[in-house]
């Protein structure tokens, strides 16, 4: 089956009924895991930035503490998997300033890790792109949040 676009998908959405919208949402919730975490963002999170930053944090706090720290292998795979989640956060929020601290916030969570990320140039590579991704997005804000957001980020270069 060939998707509709995203235009054909609109206008097809401006003519349904109420109770026709309401049940194809929660369709779409029973249908992916990711489309709840949508659908819970925007219903109950998105009105404050500043709890869903606290809740995300909470939860890469959370993650790390988990982490396997026996291998490098294990490290790894329990990083990637937190990054990823955190990008997915970051997706749904689409605020520049909230993806600059929660990318902040992990890396300065990475660099904590012991043993130390430093030993091991997979993960050392990891942080090291994700500074310059948060020196680009950075750019990209308000002059007063890039002068606060540009003094965490340089104790973060500093490995």
């Amino acid at each position: 089956m060939k998707a509709a676009s995203l235009r054909e998908l609109k206008s097809e959405l401006m003519h349904a009924e109420r109770e026709e919208l309401l049940s194809l949402c929660l369709q779409l919730a029973k249908f992916k895991k990711e489309n709840k975490e949508l659908l819970t963002y925007l219903l109950f999170e998105a009105n404050d930035q500043d709890s869903f930053l606290f809740t995300i944090q909470q939860e890469i706090d959370d993650q790390f503490e988990a982490i396997n720290t026996k291998s490098y292998f294990y490290m790894k795979k329990t990083i990637r998997k937190v990054l990823r989640g955190v990008k997915t956060n970051i997706r749904y929020a689409k605020n520049k300033e909230t993806e600059v601290s929660l990318l902040l916030y992990f890396c300065e969570k990475l660099k904590a890790v012991r043993p130390s990320i430093q030993y091991n140039l997979l993960l050392r590579n990891l942080y090291q792109r994700e500074l310059l991704s948060i020196e680009k997005k950075i750019s990209a804000l308000h002059e007063d949040l890039q002068y606060d957001f540009k003094i965490e980020l340089e104790e973060l270069q500093v490995l």
